[in-house]
């Protein structure tokens, strides 16, 4: 019996044709931005340069990619959304009995296990980049989370928060010695006086108005940072900035050094394990903070904001307090991360406190899935860790040339990471959560009533 042929409404007909469009857009967008490059001789002259290997690599993955998701990912996606009509979906409860441990159980062993594989050389490398920045980050996802996934307002500017508390820090430790230990509650008071100084002009705002307001704050504070130079230094920065002692011991080569005094043999690495279990005892404290908020009337409040807020408003909550308390938690977690970062790197500057920052942030939230406290660490571990890992490929320059830089394409990594997040889980990582109160009967609630109005 011979096969049938391509007819015209043909799936592969179809899906080739979606292809060849996709890899045609994707040529026309990314030919001034990768299939050109300039570059300056020693005369300081513009010379053009073409890298069309590289742009009909990506061109063909993007086709190829396109093609896949029409044949196999679509038709899965239709076969599990049928099959969620019919039964909905929910995570079960031995899985978070299982991982949140084990998770908590690996981030305590994490330096351990570093030490074991790459030895005392390479370990601060890792225990630096790959764990102290992305705790930075999922502590700084925690606090957002409060203002975005559980009270349901927009911040587009939390990075001012951050920038506070850096600056707060940098600035009263060089000008009146005070400790690390003093200095990190301090940084988070102020950052949330800050954040009642924002929420006092949006109480009437929502959705875009609020996301353009707290947008300009941030740029505000950033504008602030860069053009005070009296006491920011501006674009200079704060260098020399004490770092947080061992109950008064520094961590550095002299005769009172931490290595001296325990008879050890120097190395930065006594530092940096330090400060990895600093940050870990900070996020274990937003994350326990959180949790127990949501089962007390405010936090049950920022979900009846979230969901409704005329509804809230009849039901007799105060939604002035309710919208100050949750922008003030959530900038004080910032300033707790702000002040450690200026801390452990001992110099900061605007350049920190860019609008990407705030971007990075809130996609991790909305990535991992507004409300979740676990979809929102392991987006950070993806987004930052990949980041970090993009500094080790190496040995992608053996397939596109000594120049390719793969650091370069990180925003571009960003947006395909949202756009297939959106089309696989449009609710975030972790859609389905378990209620803050119950009657009775603890039930998972879907991902399908998730949302705005709902649940």
């Amino acid at each position: 019996m011979a096969a049938p042929a391509l007819t015209e409404r043909s799936p592969l007909v179809i899906a080739l044709r979606d292809a060849g469009l996709t890899a045609a857009l994707a040529f026309g967008l990314l030919l001034p931005l990768i299939g050109f490059k300039t570059t300056t001789d020693i005369r300081n002259e513009l010379i053009l340069d073409t890298r069309f290997p590289l742009l009909l690599t990506i061109v063909a993955i993007v086709g190829g990619g396109r093609l896949l998701v029409t044949l196999l990912v679509e038709p899965w996606l239709a076969r599990r959304r049928a099959l969620v009509s019919k039964r909905p979906l929910a995570i079960p409860r031995s899985f978070s009995r299982i991982f949140t441990p084990f998770a908590i159980g690996f981030v305590i062993v994490y330096p351990v296990i570093v030490l074991f594989g790459v030895g005392f050389g390479g370990a601060v490398k890792w225990i630096d980049n790959f764990g102290i920045q992305i705790l930075i980050y999922v502590m700084l996802g925690w606090g957002l989370n409060i203002v975005v996934g559980l009270a349901g307002l927009l911040d587009l500017g939390y990075v001012a928060f951050y920038a506070v508390g850096a600056y707060s820090y940098a600035l009263l430790a060089k000008e009146f010695g005070f400790s690390f230990w003093i200095l990190l509650p301090l940084a988070g008071i102020l950052s949330s006086f800050w954040g009642v100084l924002l929420g006092f002009p949006v109480l009437r705002l929502r959705g875009d108005y609020l996301a353009i307001v707290t947008l300009a704050f941030g740029e505000i504070i950033r504008i602030v940072l860069v053009n005070w130079v009296d006491l920011t230094n501006g674009y200079a920065g704060i260098g020399g900035i004490p770092r947080p002692t061992f109950f008064g011991i520094p961590f550095n080569e002299e005769d009172n050094g931490f290595a001296a005094v325990f008879g050890l043999e120097f190395t930065p690495l006594y530092r940096t394990l330090f400060l990895y279990y600093v940050i870990l005892a900070l996020a274990f404290l937003t994350a326990y903070v959180t949790v127990r908020l949501r089962r007390l009337p405010v936090g049950r409040a920022w979900e009846a904001l979230r969901e409704d807020e005329i509804a809230c408003r009849s039901l007799g909550i105060n939604t002035t307090n309710t919208k100050l308390t949750a922008f003030a938690m959530g900038a004080m977690f910032a300033g707790f991360a702000g002040s450690f970062f200026a801390a452990r790197q001992g110099f900061i500057s605007p350049e920190s406190f860019t609008f990407l920052e705030s971007a990075t942030i809130l996609s991790i939230v909305v990535l991992g899935g507004m409300g979740s406290q676990i979809g929102v660490a392991i987006a950070a571990i993806a987004m930052i860790g990949g980041t970090e890992i993009m500094r080790e490929l190496d040995f992608l320059k053996q397939i596109f040339g000594d120049t390719f830089d793969p650091t370069q394409y990180r925003m571009l990594l960003f947006g395909l990471a949202m756009v297939l997040i959106m089309i696989w889980k449009p609710r975030g990582l972790i859609s389905s959560r378990e209620p803050s109160v119950f009657l009775k009967e603890r039930r998972v609630i879907s991902a399908e009533l998730v949302k705005e109005g709902h649940g």
